[in-house]
């Protein structure tokens, strides 16, 4: 879509801020009224917004994004995404582990992934268990309830932060210590590439070139993250 406007602002209403262009309130896809919680983060907002060139770009608006996702969706389908969410538990990646072989990538996923496997524990008294098998482990009981209970207590806001780190790490635990904000996106991103990171020291990736897609799916992972983090810290 070409930009179609000149002047981004914001304007403030009793219930919130809106998001003006060219004095018209911006919506979401769902043509819901783009409501945002405070003017921190509507300025937030105005910036992604008067950042878009001749054609405008969703995708190098991610916190207009998460709003969006937050208002559209979460609103009328929190109930069955935290059931999507909560299925991560038993599959968590930083339970399943490499074995063997290929030798050295367990001791890779040993070192990136126990620490927060006891930050987990810590938080929740009950200690997930870790497999090398490609059965899917059944996590304790006391685990599920402990989560269950932490996601339900989340606002909207925090659990739309939860529902995109989750699936793009392919970690509960992770997703949990990121909204937390015990996890950097730099700390999240690192764990949940420990496998594909290995696989570059194998095959010399930084001599002979990486995949130019994954380095494209990279450089995404990062820019989400990065933007659920300032999300979070402009609530």
């Amino acid at each position: 879509m070409k930009r179609f406007y000149k002047l981004v602002s914001t304007h403030h209403q009793p219930q919130g801020w809106e998001v003006h262009l060219d004095g018209k309130p911006v919506k979401t896809p769902m043509k819901t009224l783009l409501l945002v919680p405070n003017e921190a983060l509507a300025e937030a907002l105005v910036g992604e917004w008067s950042a878009q060139e001749e054609t405008i770009e969703p995708d190098t608006m991610p916190m207009t994004q998460i709003l969006s996702t937050q208002i559209d969706r979460v609103s009328a389908q929190r109930d069955v995404m935290s059931g999507q969410i909560l299925k991560f538990l038993d599959t968590d990646l930083l339970c399943y582990r490499a074995g063997q072989e290929p030798p050295g990538q367990e001791q890779a996923q040993e070192k990136a992934w126990d620490p927060w496997l006891d930050w987990f524990e810590q938080c929740f008294d009950t200690r997930l268990e870790t497999t090398t098998a490609l059965a899917a482990l059944n996590q304790p009981q006391a685990a599920h309830k402990a989560v269950m209970a932490y996601v339900d207590a989340l606002d909207d806001a925090r659990f739309t932060v939860l529902q995109l780190v989750v699936p793009l790490s392919g970690s509960l635990v992770l997703g949990i210590a990121f909204v937390e904000q015990a996890a950097s996106p730099q700390q999240v991103f690192d764990a949940a590439r420990v496998e594909e990171s290995f696989k570059d020291e194998i095959y010399n990736a930084e001599l002979y070139g990486r995949d130019p897609l994954q380095d494209q799916k990279d450089d995404a992972m990062r820019r989400d993250l990065e933007a659920a983090q300032r999300f979070l810290k402009l609530l």
